[in-house]
């Protein structure tokens, strides 16, 4: 099935968008909600009419405003009065204490406050990690599972030595990184580069001039970097765990770019990330990064979504560019966001 080329958006509360309008007919949202479908690779597709187009939800694909139980399931209303099932087996907790899900027909949700008021009112009891309801206890695990695995090195060398073209390698720089840095008119700046792998976006930084520090956990995907780009004079590889940087990394770098690092660390450690972007950067710098913006729980690379990233940065940035991407290579269209911020 071919990615289609139009798409629609789904805002914070579960309602669609269209070129930044709320979708009002409750017939077309609708259609776009009973129509949503996960393409292979996460991509989230619907329909309207007979035009097929790429959904691009700030949050969950499907926002629960009220929770109810009947006689036979526990049902989820969503907007434009569209009802589903799901099951308490399939409920897990963000650190936000927000109940995630999976509808009947497996699309994800997320429940409002609202939603999750009415939700706790039905059940017998709850606590931290676990609901009761008619005498049975049901365990809640937390959203992102602590992957202790991709914190070694061991792991990710592994990849670099037995796999020519690791996914996340696209042999050349991210397509929004080449289509926004002319537009954006950097001037001259030391540009961190974190998770580099094989060292493509930081070698167009020091391709346009600035002065790079390319940082991975991997000597083998160092090596791979440094036999293709060690003839550039202002870039210098450093092999380091992100979470362990040399202190002289603080408060040095104008720029920290970011793409397909936040994806493949334990996702636990995520705002702890966020701390080591803001203590490299000086103040006033600016976070540059591809985020993907798609539901993905098991991972390298893990999934996210807007509301998190912006849950995340809201304390420490103010934003200059924030969307979505849609020029992207074809198996990344529609799960890519582009952010370009300035530390607060």
């Amino acid at each position: 099935m071919p990615i289609p080329t139009q798409f629609i958006q789904i805002d914070e509360e579960g309602y669609g968008l269209s070129r930044e309008v709320r979708v009002q007919d409750p017939l077309v949202g609708q259609e776009i909600l009973q129509n949503m479908q996960l393409h292979e690779g996460g991509t989230l597709l619907s329909s309207i009419g007979e035009t097929p187009v790429i959904v691009e939800a700030f949050d969950e694909p499907y926002i629960a405003l009220q929770v109810s139980k009947n006689e036979t399931s526990w049902e989820i209303l969503l907007p434009y009065g569209v009802h589903y099932a799901f099951k308490l087996e399939s409920l897990s907790l963000d650190e936000w204490d927000r109940f995630h899900g999976y509808a009947a027909n497996k699309i994800p949700f997320v429940m409002s406050r609202k939603a999750q008021a009415s939700f706790f009112n039905l059940l017998d009891g709850f606590d931290d990690e676990s609901i009761e309801f008619q005498g049975k206890t049901y365990e809640i695990p937390t959203y992102w599972p602590s992957e202790k695995a991709v914190e070694k090195e061991a792991y990710w060398s592994e990849i670099y030595k037995t796999e020519e073209n690791p996914g996340w390698n696209l042999g050349e720089p991210a397509e929004a990184l080449k289509d926004m840095m002319p537009r954006l008119k950097i001037s001259r700046s030391r540009v961190l580069v974190l998770g580099c792998g094989g060292g493509h976006d930081a070698a167009y930084f020091a391709q346009a001039g600035h002065v790079v520090t390319a940082v991975d956990i991997s000597a083998i995907a160092l090596e791979k970097a440094q036999a293709k780009y060690g003839h550039l004079e202002n870039i210098k590889f450093v092999q380091a765990d992100l979470f362990k940087l040399p202190r002289e990394f603080e408060d040095s770098f104008d720029v920290v770019f970011e793409h397909t690092c936040y994806c493949a660390i334990n996702p636990a450690k995520r705002q702890e990330l966020v701390k080591i972007w803001n203590r490299c950067l000086v103040s006033g710098g600016h976070l540059m990064g591809v985020f993907f913006a798609f539901e993905k729980r098991q991972g390298p690379p893990y999934g996210g979504s807007e509301w998190e990233l912006r849950q995340r940065l809201k304390s420490h940035y103010q934003p200059i560019f924030w969307g979505r991407w849609q020029k992207s290579l074809p198996h990344r269209q529609g799960k890519e966001l582009f952010i370009y911020c300035k530390k607060a």
